[in-house]
């Protein structure tokens, strides 16, 4: 109990007292998540609606990949990433592994997945007959995916949540094709692992709770927005 207590204090302290490096691990982590997050929606939306308003050969083998891909554990993702990346690998000469970049890609196909067949899942809600009312008064076809993915969006927002929480609370993929390096790809998951190790958990405790502060306040805006959009 005394160590909860103490990495309240001291979160709090770290916060008031505006530590450098705390809020350069905070911002890291707000950073990639976000940017993975926003990668994947707008890869994932586009797919999702592709796949809900179509049937063609090789459907259910895509379906079940994605399906398999909302439940693929995050290190195997960075086993593959790593692979991708590393210096003899395929994508080595980009000279991306171990920095930020490399932890948005890693994210990103850990969300895509997610947000992929969650708006998949809402588009075959639709009732086909809706798409050829919408087609019959003269929408053109990127009017029908605007109309539909307005008609999905409180889905398509817990798809953001799903998607978002999914990543910036995962550690084993960021530590794999991170690093963990201070001062360039140590976010705030990595930080805890790393605090915990040395047995200071005073400070692992203070960074878990900025971290469950950072979901619920990221978390609660997309709420409201959820809230505010559901139909009266």
């Amino acid at each position: 109990m005394d160590l909860i207590v103490q990495g309240i204090v001291h979160a709090f302290q770290l916060l008031i007292h505006g530590d450098r490096e705390v809020i350069q691990i905070t911002l890291l982590s707000l950073g990639v998540s976000l940017s993975a997050t926003g990668i994947s929606l707008l890869i994932g939306i586009t797919l999702g609606t592709v796949i809900g308003l179509n049937r063609f050969l090789g459907r259910r083998f895509l379906v079940s990949l994605i399906n398999t891909g909302m439940g693929a554990p995050p290190v195997v993702v960075g086993l593959i990433v790593s692979v991708l990346l590393w210096r003899t690998g395929p994508l080595g000469i980009l000279g991306l592994m171990y920095t930020p970049y490399a932890i948005v890609i890693a994210q990103v196909i850990i969300s895509l997945p997610i947000i992929t067949g969650f708006t998949m899942a809402s588009i075959q809600q639709i009732d086909p007959k809706l798409r050829l009312q919408i087609l019959a008064l003269g929408a053109s076809r990127f009017q029908l995916l605007w109309l539909l993915i307005r008609d999905t969006r409180l889905p398509l927002l817990a798809a953001v949540m799903a998607g978002f929480g999914s990543i910036i609370s995962e550690v084993g993929a960021a530590i794999m094709v991170g690093g963990n390096i201070k001062d360039d790809t140590r976010i705030l998951t990595t930080s805890i692992v790393l605090w915990n190790s040395k047995g200071d958990f005073g400070m692992a405790i203070a960074l878990g709770i900025i971290l469950m502060v950072l979901v619920y306040l990221v978390n609660m805006l997309l709420t409201l927005i959820q809230q505010r959009s559901r139909p009266r």
